[in-house]
């Protein structure tokens, strides 16, 4: 496998998560929509997405 495709796979394997854990925790979802609409009191949130973005793409790579 190429590392293109090893990425398109694991951004589908990402949103195979979000939407299972939506369909699981309907009340998580609620709670997911109340921070984008007050982002300005929930801006951890994003945070959290990007840290978790960087565990998935950046911790595993080999150094140059």
């Amino acid at each position: 496998m190429n590392p293109r495709r090893i990425a398109f796979l694991r951004l589908l394997v990402l949103l195979g998560v979000l939407v299972g854990l939506a369909w699981l925790f309907p009340t998580a979802l609620k709670f997911v929509e109340l921070a984008a609409r007050e982002l300005r009191y929930l801006w951890w949130l994003v945070l959290l997405l990007a840290l978790a973005l960087w565990l998935i793409w950046g911790l595993g790579r080999k150094k140059k």
